[in-house]
């Protein structure tokens, strides 16, 4: 095989990993555009290795194609993390798995199976999620209508930029979508009241206290709360 058609399989195996990436990358998961398509680059790799770089009678072409399989498995495993009782990154990690198939495909030089693969992946990170989220909205499921939160941390005043900061980080990770954030004086000196508004599908009561557990390690915060709730006034229903 010339060295063409290698740089162009390898190309492809990017390519396509890329596009499966720019996905999980705009939906701020951990293993977003750069993952994917080193992941998809590296399974095209070993399987030209695997298919042209060894000879000889005893030489087993599929042998090194077929750890790619068990060994994107590992790496998989890195995304996969729980909070209390919730298990998240499973979706990120499958979508790993499929990354690495996709570069294998493009890497054997099945070019449209490897850009099929690709259009599936994309499509069921894509159009299944709100599907997924109608069925679990579903009456028989016990699920609840749409919730509203009511986030309030207590920092320094010189920490208030970076708290608010952290905060759209880590919910940039959960199903929560940022409504609005205030800060105002806390009632102390130099203490300030960063308070954010947010929305959810349903109510997840455990993804919250994950993300308010998460900004209360920081050094800067000294109390942190969450409510069910409709804005950032008013009494607290339900405190946590």
């Amino acid at each position: 095989m010339e060295i063409a058609e290698m740089l162009l399989r390898l190309g492809a195996g990017v390519g396509l990993g890329t596009l499966i990436g720019f996905e999980r990358q705009y939906r701020a998961r951990m293993a977003g555009l750069r993952t994917n398509a080193l992941v998809a680059a590296g399974a095209a790799l070993f399987v030209l290795l695997s298919a042209y770089g060894f000879g000889g009678s005893t030489a087993d072409p599929t042998r090194v194609a077929a750890q790619i399989v068990s060994g994107i498995g590992f790496l998989g495993a890195g995304v996969i993390l729980r909070d209390g009782l919730t298990v998240r990154g499973l979706n990120t990690a499958a979508t790993l798995w499929c990354s690495a198939a996709v570069g294998s495909l493009a890497g054997a030089g099945l070019y449209e199976i490897a850009v099929a693969g690709t259009v599936v992946v994309v499509v069921v990170n894509v159009v299944l999620r709100p599907l997924g989220r109608v069925v679990d909205r579903r009456p028989d499921t016990g699920r609840e209508a749409p919730a509203r939160y009511t986030f309030r941390a207590v920092t320094q005043d010189k920490s208030e930029a970076h708290v608010r900061n952290l905060l759209v980080q880590d919910l940039s990770r959960t199903d929560f979508a940022l409504q609005s954030v205030e800060s105002r004086n806390a009632g102390a000196v130099n203490l300030v009241e960063v308070c954010a508004a947010l929305t959810a599908e349903q109510r997840d009561d455990k993804q919250m206290e994950a993300a308010v557990s998460r900004l209360s390690l920081e050094p800067s915060v000294t109390s942190v709360r969450w409510q069910v709730d409709d804005r950032c006034s008013g009494r607290d229903e339900e405190d946590r």
